[in-house]
């Protein structure tokens, strides 16, 4: 019996993004005191800080937007184009059991295939 215990795919991710957000708030600071150590008040640093993540979540937000848009389109496309071929627009030929026995029937009840009217196991 195995005695060491494995991690999930779940734990592994949740790891790596806690390591990835540790070290983006470890340069954040890093950055700052850089700032401040160059005589910029701690207030435009703020600032600062806070315009850059407002401006990646802005150039985000506007490749989501485009992204979406983009889905939207091939969606209403294909919608259109599946709509010449809807399958129940018109009647089909089907497997069924009727008048002859089991078999590929024509919409208006005919037998498609090749039968036997004598063969007992046609039925």
């Amino acid at each position: 019996m195995n005695t060491t215990t494995r991690s999930s795919t779940a734990e592994r991710l949740g790891r790596w993004v806690g390591r990835g957000w540790r070290g983006y708030v470890r340069r954040e600071r890093d950055v700052a005191g850089w700032l401040v150590s160059r005589n910029v008040p701690a207030g435009v640093v703020t600032v600062l800080l806070w315009s850059a993540k407002l401006a990646v979540l802005a150039v985000l937000l506007y490749v989501a937007f485009w992204l979406a848009l983009l889905l939207v389109g091939l969606l209403l496309v294909a919608r259109s184009r599946g709509g010449q071929y809807d399958d129940f627009a018109e009647p089909r030929d089907e497997l069924r059991h009727g008048e002859a026995g089991f078999g590929w029937y024509s919409q208006d009840g005919h037998r498609l295939d090749p039968h036997d009217p004598n063969d007992p196991y046609d039925d």
